[in-house]
C-alpha cells in the first residue's frame, strides 16, 4: 500500500486522500467533515455504487441483498458487526438487488445474499450464502 490512499466519503461522496498511517485515527472528509471510516455499512444505490467502488483505494466488500430474503435479514446484524471489525482495512457496503437490478445484473447476481470483494474497482472474490460474523471477517481478511 502506498503512503496515501483515496477514500470516498460515505456522506457526500467526496474523494479524500488520506495518509495510510492516519487510517486508524478517524480521518474526516475534507469537504463535509463527516467521518470517512466510521465502522458502519454504507448503503449503495445506482447513483453511488460506481463512485464508491472505483474511487476507493481500500478494498470494498459489498453485500448484494434483498428485503424479501430471509437469510439476508438474518445475516444483516453480523455484517454490521463485521464492519466495525474490518475498518479501516476494508470498507463494507450493501446494495439492495431488487431496487438496483441493473447493477445486480452487471455482476451476475443469481442468489442473495452474495458478498463480492472489490479491489481497485474490480471484483476480486465472491461468496454466496448467509455467513456469521466470524466467517465474514475471516473470508474478507483472507481475500483482501
Amino acid at each position: 500500500m502506498s503512503d496515501t490512499v483515496h477514500v470516498t466519503c460515505p456522506s457526500c461522496a467526496g474523494i479524500n486522500r488520506v495518509q495510510t498511517a492516519r487510517l486508524a485515527s478517524a480521518p474526516v472528509c475534507g469537504r463535509c467533515q463527516s467521518p470517512l471510516l466510521n465502522g458502519s455499512v454504507m448503503e449503495l444505490n445506482a447513483q453511488t455504487f460506481d463512485r464508491f467502488i472505483v474511487k476507493n483505494d481500500l478494498p470494498v466488500l459489498v453485500d448484494f441483498w434483498s428485503a424479501s430474503c430471509g437469510p439476508c435479514q438474518m445475516m444483516a446484524p453480523a455484517y454490521a458487526q463485521a464492519a466495525s471489525r474490518l475498518t479501516p482495512k476494508i470498507r463494507l457496503a450493501k446494495l439492495q438487488t431488487d431496487v438496483n437490478q441493473a447493477i445486480a445484473g452487471r455482476y451476475g447476481i443469481l442468489s442473495v445474499p452474495t458478498l463480492i470483494l472489490f479491489k481497485g474497482g474490480r471484483e476480486s472474490a465472491r461468496i454466496s450464502g448467509a455467513l456469521d460474523i466470524n466467517s465474514i471477517t475471516a473470508w474478507a481478511e483472507l481475500h483482501a
